[in-house]
């Protein structure tokens, strides 16, 4: 085994100062040993019982060309880590992989999505971060706090990294639960407005979106979980099932907030509908009123000659008399039906 050598000063993790390089480092047997230049990762992952830990946001063409001649990354996994929007999944190459997981995060009351590529291989552990996402600098914190843990390799690297995009999207979920609590309970008390309606179309979009990034990361973490001894090690295959039980407890947190927001706007539209079926009711009732003095007052305006109540002395009040028997009976009748 090769002899572990540290530098006198260690500079803070992170500290490279290159565009696009989050941070650099090496470590052994749990932990950091220095901050290392791209150039010198090579050799660094090449020494026995060394990891080589690099962190990228949204590198150049460029820089993915120097890591991927210092590591000998797949060309094919290089060409997809330089472009975002790639949908989640792991793919190996040869004793390397290559893993792709959607970031999620709030921004402004607002879910936005990120992605993070993974290359893991033998001494090295390189993520690619596109778009917007939380900054990492904590899993390496915690990484490096745990030195035990640490010196299980990249396989603990992995697991860690995956294990706080995980982690995060619990916030989202429950700042979405938060949201549809308050739709459905505006629901059960008043039919809603237009604008709470688009906001639970909103809701909902956001949700399948979440389950988008979501969904595709439950076989990833099986995958991973039960993969050949060559590429995860037997113990660390526990950790993965921890992350594969959390993922799949944020899936099964989103399919229930679905269906509630599927029925929160199924009871929106009865609710409408049983609005709309109560306001008809009042007109056809106020209408089948209006139609008794209405029918009356059209049958004697007819100007027959030949009608005998209009020589009647008392025919005006009695025909007066008819008639608001006849609405207050209708009223009556329909108060009691609940058509008023």
């Amino acid at each position: 085994m090769d002899t572990i050598v540290t530098s006198p000063v260690a500079a803070p993790s992170g500290a490279t100062g290159e565009p696009g390089v989050a941070a650099a480092s090496v470590y052994a047997r749990g932990r950091r040993l220095q901050d290392i230049r791209i150039e010198d990762a090579g050799a660094w992952s090449r020494k026995e019982g060394h990891v080589v830990w690099i962190g990228l946001r949204e590198p150049s063409p460029e820089l993915l060309g120097r890591v991927q001649a210092q590591l000998n990354l797949h060309p094919l996994a290089i060409e997809d880590a330089g472009k975002a929007h790639q949908h989640p999944k792991l793919e190996q190459y040869g004793d390397a992989l290559f893993i792709v997981a959607r970031t999620a995060q709030l921004v402004d009351d607002k879910v936005i999505f990120g992605e993070t590529h993974i290359f893991v291989g033998k001494g090295y552990v390189v993520s690619v971060r596109h778009g917007p996402s939380t900054s990492y600098a904590a899993v390496r914190q915690r990484t490096e706090s745990c030195p035990a843990s640490l010196a299980s390799g990249e396989d603990y690297i992995l697991y860690s990294i995956l294990d706080f995009i995980v982690d995060n999207y619990f916030p989202v979920v429950e700042a979405v639960q938060y949201k549809v609590d308050a739709l459905e309970e505006g629901v059960l008390q008043r039919t809603l407005p237009e604008p709470e309606i688009n906001r639970l179309y909103q809701l909902r979009r956001e949700l399948l979106l979440v389950r988008k990034a979501v969904a595709p990361m439950v076989e990833v973490c099986h995958r991973l979980e039960h993969a050949d001894d060559e590429l995860i090690e037997p113990q660390m295959k526990l950790l993965f099932r921890d992350v594969s039980d959390h993922i799949r407890r944020v899936e099964d947190d989103i399919d229930s907030l679905r269906e509630v927001l599927a029925f929160a706007f199924e009871a929106s539209l009865m609710a409408g509908q049983a609005q709309q079926n109560a306001i008809t009711r009042k007109l056809a009732a106020w209408a089948a009123i209006l139609a008794v003095p209405t029918a009356v007052a059209g049958i004697y305006g007819m100007n027959f000659q030949n009608m005998p109540e209009l020589q009647w002395r008392y025919g005006y009040y009695v025909v007066i008399a008819v008639i608001v028997a006849l609405c207050i009976g209708l009223y009556t009748r329909f108060r009691r039906s609940g058509w008023l």
